[in-house]
């Protein structure tokens, strides 16, 4: 119990001092317990029930718990909405019989970026950055605590550091005051950002963490590494000997995608804001492992540009899609592996419990049993002859097959491990077998059967006597506490026995946590050979993975190269097609070469032209990380870039319209992309008047395919774009087709050489129910305007070429761009409601009798008479 005026208030208040801006979770026995403001904080976003200690006092104290073996999950939800929370633990042994004040200290302080370790994502890295720029230029480092792994990359400047920080989704930021910009912290997405004033740099002390003995090739990225490690250290309380290596890497390694290309793919997040149900990562995450699964992620985000490596990790999926045996064998027993980087970490920096230490034992006793289900040298190559046995086998000679939780209370070490501990052991037992006997022995003598002898919390053994034998108690038992409904008294010789056990009790528990403490330390020295290990077991979790994927959504192994073709059979989307229950996908050829690069797609809303445009990117993807594809056969140019533009988006918070979101992201399209690129445009120019959008559309085709000249796919309603293929010699018209009978559509999904031959805007608004006076009406309207458009001569050419047409160039040559012709001028407005019209539109034939039509036609004519 806590209250003001107690060692234990001011022992909370001298720990709350160290962390004055973090919620303190103070371990009270089986219990962390929050008080005062952090208690008010923690209940309102944990949904705990909030109470007070010393309610009858003027001033309660505000208090609010959880137990401690869940506090895993409370921690998370704390630090998910940007709280930082300190962890006082309870260190050295409690004793059963202990009356003075136990000892507490923080451990750690978890921040968003710190919090890596915890079940609810264990397939997820927990990225912190730190983004620095100087005169030399500008970096960013990366630091995932909670598996060791530290990197960096030095970038030309601040904007390129943002961005690639932002690539791996990261939980926290550490900025420089320099680099404190109201446009980074837009970038990086409203994440928690620590801002850093200490920037000194040690190299001795780099150099001996990261175990080399230069690091003369970094200039910028020093002062991002020193920030990450001193950020770290000073908050997680360790030092961080689980870091032994430093990644340096730069850009171009890999393919590059922007947030807006990885958001419209529904890579990691879908586009409802729910998750990762229905993302390409939710589909290819079988891992059986979290390092597994969070290699599975990193290679999603980072497919690789060098065909060699590709086809080699192809291979290896390859050989596991052929052998189904040594699959499922190599599956059922990574399915036994815990989390062997973050187990590690834990046991290096001494938070590791007894069973924690117990799984990372079974995980390494389980690695001979995934050497077995590897076929062929080259899979077992993957796996290093190192297995750490030596490491198992001191767990096992020193920690009990099943621990308890807590390392203080005794329960750790097995019967022979150390012969005086075995004794200690004996002494208690043997101790408490006396006082059952004396037990016995007081209740004949007293008479008193319902006597019991217990040991009560911070009071020792006390002989309890109901209220109703209080007058039986012999004269010479020594009253200790007098309770509502029982008494409790003591006796010399009961004190005796309690002495002889608690003091074997004592240091039988203090000898097993030195023990354990020892161990945890000779564990934690190992912690690089484990880390190998992890590794090696992550990248056949993941290369299993690929192959499981490949098998049960029938992928097929592509052929990648340098050509920069695109050449795709009977190609799905393969999240699209898992989600769908009795109705089969639509397959689609598409073939995209030097001679026909660009490709301008047309067809009405439904009709699946955003579905395809993904598709093609994923398979390009997927491709590009080692993974078969959904297709029946694919050819695969390297793309060092894909951007895709699909769907509409506002961004309110900072000012953008749908329009200026569509054509921020399209301007940043058109300044990166490559010849090398694959570019994805859907709906360009729709958020402005008809002309304006049309105009942009056609502008943004054109610099795509004459400036840029990288493989794209151009979405449109604009159906007049079709007369791009005039002067644009590498363009293809094709639609996806539909089929209309009875002004009724039906979707065929199917992609079809030429141009569609209208947007079918009408009628996609009547399937979506609008009312059918408004159908009519617009279909009217329609007619009228398409009679007052502008009409060109035949030999002019404009944006209002013959929706389809196709042009050949002549063989073997590619049509020099011509002058663009100037667009013609808005059309006029549509022309006011015709009464005889409307009235029309409103009559039924087939719902009228005779009379009805017969009276029906009178009134018309009465109408068309008036108006003269």
């Amino acid at each position: 119990m806590i209250s003001a005026d107690t060692p234990v208030y001011q022992q909370y208040k001298d720990l709350k001092k160290q962390v004055p801006d973090a919620i303190l979770f103070f371990r009270l026995g089986d219990f962390y317990e929050m008080f005062w403001e952090d208690a008010k904080w923690a209940a309102a976003i944990l949904e705990l029930s909030l109470t007070s200690r010393n309610q009858n006092a003027a001033d309660p104290i505000p208090m609010a718990g959880v137990p401690f073996h869940a506090v895993e999950g409370y921690i998370q939800r704390l630090v998910e909405v940007g709280k930082k929370v300190a962890i006082a633990e309870q260190v050295g042994v409690i004793g059963t019989g202990a009356k003075k004040l136990i000892d507490r200290k923080i451990v750690r302080v978890i921040t968003p970026g710190l919090s890596g370790d915890t079940t609810a994502a264990a397939h997820e890295s927990a990225w912190l950055v730190s983004i620095t720029q100087n005169r030399r230029g500008a970096a960013v480092g990366l630091l995932d605590a909670s598996t060791g792994d530290l990197r960096v990359c030095q970038v030309e400047g601040l904007e390129a550091a943002v961005a690639e920080a932002g690539r791996h989704g990261p939980r926290e930021a550490l900025l420089t005051e320099e680099s404190d910009t109201p446009a980074v912290r837009q970038a990086l997405g409203g994440i928690c950002v620590t801002v850093v004033k200490d920037r000194s740099v040690d190299i001795e002390a780099l150099r001996q963490q990261v175990g080399v003995w230069s690091l003369d090739g970094l200039t910028s990225g020093l002062e991002a590494v020193q920030i990450l490690l001193r950020y770290a250290r000073e908050n997680l309380r360790s030092d961080l000997s689980n870091v032994v290596s430093l990644h340096q890497y730069k850009l171009g390694n890999s393919l590059l995608m922007d947030e807006s290309t990885r958001r419209n793919l529904e890579l990691f997040r879908n586009l409802r804001g729910q998750g990762r149900a229905g993302t390409v990562l939710s589909l290819l995450d079988m891992a059986q492992t979290p390092m597994g699964g969070r290699l599975v992620r990193e290679w999603l985000g980072a497919p690789l540009l060098d065909v060699e490596k590709i086809r080699e990790r192809q291979g290896a999926v390859g050989r596991f899609v052929a052998d189904t045996g040594a699959r499922r064998a190599l599956r059922a027993a990574l399915a036994q592996v815990s989390d062997l980087e973050r187990l590690a970490a834990r046991v290096s920096q001494g938070t590791a419990t007894p069973r924690n230490v117990n799984a990372l034992r079974a995980s390494l006793d389980q690695l001979p049993a995934v050497v077995e289900a590897l076929s062929g040298e080259e899979l077992r190559a993957l796996l290093p002859d190192d297995l750490a046995a030596d490491v198992a086998d001191d767990i096992r000679a020193w920690l009990v097959p099943e621990p308890p939780i807590s390392p203080t209370e005794g329960g750790l070490v097995p019967e022979g491990a150390d012969p005086d501990l075995d004794r200690m052991r004996m002494r208690a037992r043997d101790g408490k077998g006396e006082i059952a006997r004396l037990e016995t022995k007081l209740k004949n003598v007293s008479g008193i059967q319902s006597l019991k002898i217990k040991h009560i919390t911070n009071m020792g053994y006390l002989i309890e006597v109901s209220l109703a034998n209080k007058d039986r108690v012999p004269k010479d038992w020594i009253l200790k506490q007098n309770l509502s409904n029982n008494y409790r008294y003591f006796t010399q010789e009961l004190k005796e026995f309690e002495e002889t056990i608690l003091t074997a009790d004592e240091r039988s528990m203090a000898q097993e946590y030195k023990h354990f403490t020892a161990l945890r330390l000779r564990v934690g020295e190992q912690v690089a050979r484990i880390q190998v290990l992890a590794r090696s077991v992550a990248t056949l979790d993941a290369l299993s993975t690929l192959a499981e994927v490949a098998v049960r959504h029938r992928f097929c192994c592509p052929s990648v190269d340098n050509s920069g073709e695109l050449d795709i059979r009977a190609g799905r989307h393969p999240v699209v097609e898992s989600l769908l229950a009795d109705t089969p996908f639509v397959a689609n050829d598409l073939k995209m070469d030097a001679r026909a690069q660009f490709i301008v797609l047309t067809g009405p809303n439904m009709a699946g032209k955003s579905t395809l445009m993904r598709q093609v990117a994923l398979i390009a993807l997927l491709a590009q990380i080692g993974s078969f594809v959904p297709a029946a056969a694919a050819r695969i140019g390297i793309c060092d870039r894909i951007c895709v533009r699909v769907g509409a988006s506002d961004d309110l918070a900072h000012g953008q319209s749908t329009f200026m979101v569509e054509m921020s992201e399209t301007a940043s399209i058109l300044q990166s992309a490559t010849a090398s690129s694959l570019v994805l445009l859907d709906e360009i120019g729709r958020g402005t008047s008809t002309y304006d959008g049309l105009s942009i559309a056609w502008a943004v085709a054109e610099d795509l395919h004459d400036r840029v000249r990288c493989r794209a796919i151009f979405a449109t309603h604009y159906h007049e774009l079709a007369a791009l293929r005039e002067t644009c010699a590498r363009l293809r018209n094709m639609h996806v087709a539909i089929s209309e009978q009875n002004d009724r559509l039906t979707f065929l999904r199917k992609l079809r050489e030429g141009a569609a031959s209208s947007s079918y805007g009408i009628q996609c608004a009547r399937l979506a129910g609008l009312p059918l006076a408004v159908v009519r009406r617009a279909k009217t309207v329609l007619k009228e305007m398409e009679l007052r458009r502008p009409r060109p001569e035949p030999t002019q050419l404009s944006l209002f070429g013959v929706a389809g047409a196709e042009i050949a160039p002549e063989a073997g040559t590619e049509r020099a761009p011509e002058p663009r012709t100037e667009i013609a001028p808005e059309p006029p407005s549509p022309p006011p409601p015709d009464p005889v019209r409307l009235a029309l539109a409103e009559i039924d034939p087939d719902q009228l009798s005779p009379r009805e039509a017969h009276q029906a036609l009178y009134r018309l004519r009465g109408m068309l008479e008036a108006a003269g």
